[in-house]
C-alpha cells in the first residue's frame, strides 16, 4: 500500500448493519467490537485508588513497581527471562495501552519516511496506520519475504486478531532468523498471550524462540483483556534493551506517559493470577456456547485457537454474511477490515455479557 493517507476508519461503514440490527425485538446483540464487558477486578482499583495522590510527573520509564512487577508476570507466566529490567538501560516500558504503541512504533523507532513495514496478511489494522503515519509502505505476508531490500520492521500477531491464529515455534524461529539475518527487528504484538484455547501461545522472547539474547525482538503485551482493564489504557513493552531504549527516548521527549496511579494499577495485576485465571474461565465458557450455536447454524469456525474472537464464514462475501446476521439482531466485523485476505469470514468477540451470548445462541440455534 502506498504511504500516502490513512485508510478509511472501517467501523463507519457498519452504521447500516447496526441499523439493521437495532429492529430486532429483544435488542442488538454486539460482537463486532472486542472491549470487555465484565467489571475490572477489585485489586486494580484499590492500587489506583491509594496511589491516586500523584502530584508530580510520572516517567516515561515507568516505577520500579511496575517493571519489577511486568518481569515478574513474563517470567511466571511466559517463561520469559529479561535482560535487567531495572538497568539505566531499559528491558521493559509501560505504554499508554498497546494501540498507542503499535501505532507509534515505526515513529518512536525512528524508521520514518523510509521503508516497508511487513505486516500479517489478515491483520489488525493499527500495524497499517502505524507504517503509514510514519511515511512508509506496507507488505502484507505471513512469511519471511524472498528479499529484505527496504524492509525495516516486521509485525507478528500471535495470537492473532481477529482468526485467533496461534504461530508455531517454527514459525516465530523463522521470522526471528529472518530478522537477525538481515538487521531487521522483529516485533510481536502478544496482547491476547493469556488467552489460549486450543493452544497454547508462545512468546516470541521466549528462549525456545529466541534463544539466549533478546537482540532484534520486542513483545508488546497489554492489561485490556487479561484485567478486564481497557479503560486503564495499559500496556508493555518488553524485548531488545536497544531497541526499548530508543523507544524510551522517543517517549519521554514527547511526554508520553502512563499515570502514576495506572502505574501502580498496573503492578498489582501483574502480580496477581487469579484475576486473569477469572476473566480465562468467563470467555472460556462463552466460546464455548457460541461455537457451538455459529457452527449448528451452518457456519464454520476457523483457526479462533486462541485470543477473544472466532473466525467464521459461509464461503460467501463478508458483507453478506454481516448482513445474515444482523437480520438476527447480531453485529458482526467483516473481515474485509483487516486485508483482502479476510473477505470471506466475519469475526465474532466473545466481549459482550452472558445474557447477550445466551440471546445470540437462541437466536442462532432457532
Amino acid at each position: 500500500m502506498s504511504s500516502t493517507q490513512l485508510p478509511d476508519f472501517p467501523w463507519d461503514s457498519l452504521r447500516p448493519a447496526r441499523e439493521r440490527a437495532a429492529g430486532h425485538p429483544d435488542g442488538v446483540v454486539d460482537l463486532s467490537i472486542g472491549t470487555p464487558v465484565d467489571p475490572t477486578p477489585a485489586l486494580l482499583g484499590e492500587a489506583l485508588a491509594e496511589a491516586s495522590d500523584a502530584p508530580g510527573y510520572p516517567t516515561a520509564l515507568g516505577t520500579a513497581d511496575v517493571r519489577t512487577a511486568a518481569a515478574g508476570w513474563l517470567s511466571r507466566r511466559l517463561g520469559v527471562t529479561l535482560a535487567d529490567p531495572l538497568g539505566t538501560v531499559p528491558s521493559v516500558l509501560p505504554t499508554v495501552g498497546s494501540k498507542e504503541l503499535v501505532a507509534l512504533l515505526p515513529t518512536l523507532l525512528g524508521l520514518s519516511g523510509r521503508g516497508t513495514v511487513v505486516i500479517p496478511e489478515v491483520a489488525y489494522p493499527t500495524y497499517e496506520v502505524g507504517a503509514v503515519v510514519a511515511g512508509l509502505d506496507v507488505l502484507r505476508s505471513d512469511t519471511p519475504p524472498a528479499s529484505a531490500d527496504g524492509v525495516v520492521l516486521v509485525w507478528l500477531n500471535s495470537p492473532g486478531n481477529p482468526h485467533g491464529r496461534v504461530l508455531t515455534d517454527d514459525q516465530l524461529r523463522a521470522w526471528v532468523a529472518w530478522g537477525r539475518q538481515h538487521g531487521v527487528p522483529v516485533v510481536a504484538d502478544e496482547c491476547y498471550v493469556e488467552l489460549g484455547w486450543d493452544a497454547v501461545p508462545r512468546s516470541v522472547l521466549h528462549p525456545q524462540v529466541a534463544g539466549d539474547t533478546h537482540e532484534g525482538l520486542l513483545a508488546v503485551h497489554s492489561l485490556s483483556k487479561q484485567s478486564t482493564a481497557a479503560g486503564y489504557r495499559a500496556g508493555l513493552v518488553s524485548g531488545d534493551p536497544a531497541l526499548v531504549a530508543r523507544v524510551w527516548e522517543t517517549r519521554r521527549h514527547l511526554g508520553l506517559l502512563v499515570p502514576t496511579p495506572v502505574q501502580a494499577a498496573m503492578a498489582a495485576a501483574l502480580s496477581d493470577d487469579a484475576h486473569v485465571e477469572h476473566a480465562r474461565a468467563l470467555y472460556g465458557a462463552r466460546r464455548d456456547r457460541l461455537r457451538a450455536a455459529v457452527t449448528a447454524s451452518g457456519h464454520r469456525v476457523e483457526h479462533s485457537e486462541a485470543g477473544l474472537y472466532l473466525w467464521v464464514t459461509r464461503d460467501e462475501d463478508c458483507w453478506r454474511t454481516v448482513d445474515r446476521f444482523a437480520g438476527l439482531g447480531i453485529v458482526v466485523a467483516p473481515g474485509a477490515f483487516y486485508g483482502p485476505a479476510g473477505e470471506r469470514h466475519v469475526r465474532m468477540a466473545l466481549t459482550a455479557t452472558d445474557e447477550r451470548i445466551d440471546a445470540a445462541v437462541a437466536r442462532l440455534t432457532a
